[in-house]
C-alpha cells in the first residue's frame, strides 16, 4: 500500500510495510522525501509524524540544495570532465567513421562526425562510461556477494535524477547511476554495498544501519563525502 503527503512544497511518498518503527528519509541527490511506516498506521498518523519531522526535512533538503553543481556541459574542446574522482580535459577530434572515446593521462579525448551537436556528443561519452562502470562493478558485487551473503541475480546501469542507485529487494537486483563514474572508486563501492545491503534489509531501518556498520564501518563518512561532491547540472 503507498500513499502521498503534501505538505506545503513538500511531497512524501508513503509505502507501509512490515516493519516494527517509522523512517523517513531525505534523498540526495535531490531532496526527494520518502517515509515507511508499519502495516495498519492509519495515514493521519503517518501525516502527524510527517509534520513532527518537518524542520528536519527541509534542513537536509537545504543542505543538499546547497550542494555544488556542474555547469552544463557543452562537449567542446579543453572541457573540464571529470572520471573516477579527477579532472580531465577533453579533446574532441572530428572524423569520419564511428564515434568512440579514449583515455590517455588527464585528456579523454572524443571522436565525433562532423558536425555532431552536443547531445550526440554527450550520448557517446554516456555510452563509454557506462562501459568503464561494466568493467568495474561486476567485480565489486563478487567480492561483496560472500561477506553479505546475498545473490545479487542482475545488475542495470541508468541514469537517475533523485538516487545514487536502488535495489528491487523482490528481484535481486539493483540500479547504479552512471553518475557514479566520476566520483571516486571508493564511492562507487559504498554505494554498491548499499544497494546489496537492502536485499537483506529492504527500508533504512535501524537493521539496515547496523548491517552496514558490521560490513561497511565507514559508511557515513562515504555518504558524506558522496554527497558533498559536484551534482550534474
Amino acid at each position: 500500500m503507498t500513499d502521498v503527503i503534501e505538505l506545503g512544497d513538500i511531497t512524501i511518498s508513503v509505502a507501509f510495510k512490515a516493519i516494527k518503527n517509522v523512517h523517513l528519509t531525505v534523498h540526495p541527490p535531490d531532496g526527494q522525501v520518502s517515509l515507511v511506516a508499519p502495516l495498519g498506521t492509519r495515514p493521519e498518523v503517518a501525516r502527524a509524524y510527517a509534520i513532527t519531522r518537518l524542520g528536519w526535512i527541509r534542513q537536509q533538503q537545504a543542505t543538499l540544495g546547497a550542494q555544488a553543481r556542474e555547469t552544463p556541459r557543452q562537449y567542446v574542446e579543453r572541457e573540464s570532465h571529470y572520471l573516477w574522482g579527477r579532472r580531465h580535459l577533453l579533446n574532441v577530434v572530428e572524423g569520419e567513421g564511428k564515434a568512440f572515446v579514449t583515455l590517455d593521462h588527464k585528456r579523454i579525448t572524443l571522436r565525433v562526425r562532423p558536425g555532431s551537436d552536443a547531445a550526440k556528443r554527450a550520448e557517446v561519452l554516456h555510452e563509454w562510461h557506462k562501459r568503464l562502470l561494466h568493467d568495474v562493478v561486476p567485480s565489486l558485487i563478487a567480492k561483496w556477494q560472500p561477506r553479505l551473503g546475498v545473490q545479487v541475480s542482475g545488475y542495470f546501469l541508468q541514469r537517475m535524477k533523485t538516487q545514487w542507485g536502488s535495489c528491487n529487494h523482490a528481484a535481486g537486483n539493483i540500479r547504479l547511476n552512471t553518475e557514479l563514474v566520476k566520483k571516486p572508486k571508493d564511492l562507487l563501492e559504498y554505494v554498491v554495498v548499499h544497494e546489496m545491503a537492502h536485499l537483506l534489509e529492504p527500508t533504512h531501518s535501524e537493521r539496515f544501519a547496523a548491517l552496514l556498520d558490521l560490513h561497511y564501518p565507514t559508511w557515513r563518512e562515504a555518504r558524506a563525502e558522496l554527497n558533498e561532491l559536484p551534482l550534474a547540472s
